[in-house]
């Protein structure tokens, strides 16, 4: 395990999708201090605008050491067609005053790290339907979509591995209820499931409620393929002589589970981890792409991508898969991360590296 960071960095596909996460979380923790606008504020005048080009050449030709935008003028209200205005210029600002917000939820200020000057919009990632910065909501919805999958995997984590844990350990009737627990749980489709479970609280929850509904739904469909691999652990684990020795020297049953047994599933643990918390990112999109979960105005990656549902909205306006975009190299970084754990943590696969 200490060399666990030097196999990551001979993987360099897993040492890139590394650092890639860790700018995603880094841009959502910090999403107040980033985002140019806040996660809930409209432009009706703007609807749809294209992503704002960042220049350092006016239309003449000319360099200027200050970057700069032009303004943008709505020239067909119905199909959202959007002309450079070049007579209009405005200048970046950087660590610039904006709304208030706090920093690291507690810090008042009103510092932003960038914006334009007064009466011009920067939009990198174009704007929706609402006139809404897609990039200030993609990094807020970073926030919902990066956290549940953490939240879910270390709830749901917990409560397969103590299950496995006891119900490996004990043996007998205790292992026959828990594992037939399991399979029940199993047996039933996890996402047609999910959606049952959701459907019998009320709409009406706010976003927070919402927040921690889905990562219990999640949670409680993820524990149980969990418990039944740590239970097969454990039987093995359990007669070890480290194991053994606890019990001679006198420590309680749930220690020996707790401090000696389930520390030794660590190294399967972290790489099911990395590997289960993609599932709980697309579970939280799905509902809240189907309107189940996070709602309007708060932005998750799921309801974002809401507005894309449209074959006629993707052609004309193809800025606002940016969520979708996000999810997949998201994924796609947890699962290479995850592959390169699992050969960093086989002593087979460690000797080939």
């Amino acid at each position: 395990m200490e060399n666990l960071l030097y196999y990551i960095k001979k993987n360099k596909t897993a040492y890139v999708s590394l650092y890639i996460l860790g700018i995603l979380y880094f841009l959502a923790i910090f999403a107040d201090f980033i985002a140019p606008y806040p996660y809930d504020i409209q432009h009706r005048d703007t609807p749809y605008h294209p992503p704002t080009q960042i220049h350092f050449f006016d239309k003449d030709g000319n360099f200027h050491l200050r970057p700069f935008v032009y303004g943008y003028k709505l020239v067909d209200p119905v199909f959202k067609k959007y002309k450079i205005d070049y007579s209009k210029k405005y200048h970046l600002k950087f660590f610039t005053d904006g709304h208030k917000h706090y920093l690291l939820g507690f810090i008042p200020t009103t510092k932003h790290l960038f914006g334009v000057e007064e009466g011009g919009k920067i939009f990198l990632l174009g704007a929706d339907h609402l006139g809404r910065d897609i990039f200030s909501r993609l990094l807020y919805g970073g926030r919902v979509s990066l956290s549940i999958g953490l939240v879910g995997v270390l709830l749901s984590f917990t409560i397969g591995a103590v299950i496995g844990g006891i119900s490996g350990y004990f043996g007998g009737k205790i292992d026959n209820i828990l594992m037939r627990l399991s399979e029940i749980v199993m047996s039933f489709p996890g996402f047609y499931l999910m959606l049952a479970l959701r459907a019998v609280f009320p709409i009406t929850l706010s976003s927070v409620q919402v927040y921690f509904l889905i990562v219990v739904i999640l949670s409680f469909i993820g524990w149980a393929g969990l418990a039944r691999v740590i239970r097969g652990m454990v039987l093995s684990i359990r007669e070890q002589e480290f194991v053994i020795a606890a019990k001679a020297y006198g420590a309680s049953s749930l220690r020996i589970i707790i401090r000696h047994i389930i520390p030794n599933t660590f190294s399967y643990l972290l790489i099911a981890a990395t590997l289960s918390i993609p599932g709980y990112i697309l579970g939280e999109s799905a509902l809240s792409l189907l309107g189940l979960g996070i709602q309007e105005p708060y932005a998750s990656w799921g309801n974002m991508l809401s507005a894309a549902r449209s074959i006629s909205a993707i052609s004309s306006y193809p800025w606002i898969l940016a969520p979708g975009i996000a999810i997949f190299i998201t994924i796609l970084s947890f699962n290479l991360l995850g592959d390169a754990l699992r050969d960093a943590l086989d002593p087979k696969l460690r000797k080939s590296l």
